[in-house]
């Protein structure tokens, strides 16, 4: 398998930032790590590995980026106006910096994906900036920042938390149009540690009914945990689907 490490100085963070890339071919998929965690988190628990087949057949490749967490959603007592600073930062970093680099190695738009905390990142660069991706799967987060903030908003966080902005999107709104050319996938469990992403996900569930934005809402058994057997499970049962094997 072909593999590298990228390692290159952030003008949006002000940092040295790693992305790992996985695959000599394909569909280029941007991966966020758990939280907080880095561009070998995939590698390191073993979904690389069980999506092998894909990558060494050409199908996809991985960009796994690197998160600053620590420095924004799981920064617990910092504060709040930096906190809110720091993501808004990463989101420039990944549609300013990390987009172009895919596209300058890949000539297709990238499907985002991420598992927990990957999967709150996700959401917000898919429902931010819809016209950079392919599509979108978003396992297991928690889309709330109440849950992180506990209560507290500014304009800068409120940009980054669908499930604010979403209810006040207008019904007209160009986006609406663009989020449904595309395959925007959320899925969690009813299982062990799923009890937030099952409520947050309903919400968002609503919204998206309530605005006619087709998005595939899967809600999985009880059995479903918040854990990397099912994360694997479900990566390989939603891939099929952003390319376009299955509708």
């Amino acid at each position: 398998m072909f593999t590298q490490e990228i390692t290159f100085y952030s003008q949006s963070l002000s940092k040295d930032m790693h992305i790992m890339l996985y695959g000599h071919d394909g569909v280029p998929f941007l991966a966020f790590p758990t939280q907080n965690s880095m561009c070998r988190n995939l590698e390191d628990f073993g979904m690389i590995d069980q999506l092998s087949d894909y990558i060494y057949g050409g199908s996809i490749r991985l960009f796994v980026v690197d998160t600053v967490d620590a420095e924004s959603w799981s920064l617990e007592g910092g504060d709040n106006d930096s906190r809110a600073l720091r993501q808004e930062q990463y989101y420039h970093f990944i549609a300013d910096e990390v987009v172009p680099l895919i596209h300058s190695r890949c000539d297709a738009l990238p499907v985002v994906t991420g598992m927990s905390m990957g999967a709150n990142h996700a959401a917000i660069m898919f429902l931010r900036r819809p016209e950079l991706f392919r599509g979108m799967i978003a396992l297991s987060g928690v889309y709330d920042s109440d849950y992180f903030f506990h209560g507290w908003m500014n304009p800068t966080l409120y940009d980054n938390s669908p499930e604010r902005f979403l209810p006040n999107m207008p019904l007209d709104h160009p986006y609406i149009k663009l989020y449904n050319q595309k395959k925007m996938i959320f899925c969690v469990g009813r299982g062990a540690w799923e009890e937030d992403g099952v409520r947050t996900l309903e919400h968002l569930d609503r919204v998206f009914r309530e605005k006619g934005i087709h998005a595939w809402c899967d809600f999985w058994g009880c059995d479903v945990n918040h854990d990397w057997p099912w994360w694997y499970k479900q990566m390989r049962y939603f891939i099929p689907t952003v390319l376009n094997e299955r509708y």
